[in-house]
């Protein structure tokens, strides 16, 4: 939590949700665990208020549910609900980027904004090359979510961000447990960048598309391990 700048109660109360979010990213919170207010009050040292609050947020978002008399627990996601993340995601970016062709797509990728979703792709690419969990979801959060900010309007770039943390929150705990998992991680951001910043439409959602395959087969894997 951070230490120095005025704390109100809405900013606490986005913090700590935001801190049990990348708690559940991290793996240190697994699925279907339980817990209450009261612990994660007294887990941060804040008042009950907005801990509620908190969790109340992240069960709109579908990463917790709630039980009225056990307070609250990890959601659980499973396959079939990551194929039907995927293929929304899937759907939804590629209505975005037929709506760009060419010019007006190379316009929209271009200053401080494309230096930065670069400088992520970099980042995440390598990460998942190395097969570090650890560095590379933060990265791939930030990098999809700058690059739609790119392309889409806010309330797209929002739903977007939102089934890239539940494919995440679904992933997270079966990537950690396989020794292969690591050689899952899909690490073609920077050929996506290259693709947008030449404007080539058909190159970015073939990346897109390929990404979007890799996820598919990772699930099938998944399901067939687990029979």
């Amino acid at each position: 939590m951070p230490a120095s700048g005025a704390v109100t109660r809405s900013t606490l109360r986005q913090q700590i949700a935001d801190a049990l979010r990348d708690e559940v990213l991290a793996g240190r919170l697994l699925p279907g665990q339980e817990f209450t207010v009261k612990q994660i009050a007294e887990q941060y040292g804040v008042s009950a208020t907005p801990v509620r609050e908190a969790l109340v947020d992240l069960s709109a978002q579908d990463l917790l549910d709630s039980d009225q008399h056990r307070g609250f627990r990890v959601h659980q996601f499973s396959v079939d609900d990551f194929r039907g993340m995927v293929e929304a995601r899937g759907l939804v970016v590629d209505a975005v980027f037929r709506q760009l062709e060419g010019e007006r797509l190379a316009a929209r990728a271009h200053g401080p904004a494309l230096v930065s979703v670069r400088r992520r792709a970099e980042e995440a690419a390598r990460a998942a090359r190395a097969g570090d969990l650890n560095i590379l979801i933060g990265y791939d959060l930030r990098f999809w979510r700058e690059l739609c900010a790119l392309v889409a309007n806010r309330y797209v770039a929002e739903f977007l961000h939102r089934l890239r943390v539940q494919t995440w929150v679904f992933s997270v705990p079966f990537l950690r447990a396989d020794a292969e998992g690591g050689k899952w991680l899909w690490s073609g951001h920077e050929r996506l960048v290259t693709a947008l910043t030449l404007g080539d439409t058909a190159a970015v959602r073939a990346v897109i598309g390929e990404y979007d395959d890799h996820s598919l087969k990772w699930a099938e894997r998944l399901e067939r391990s687990h029979r």
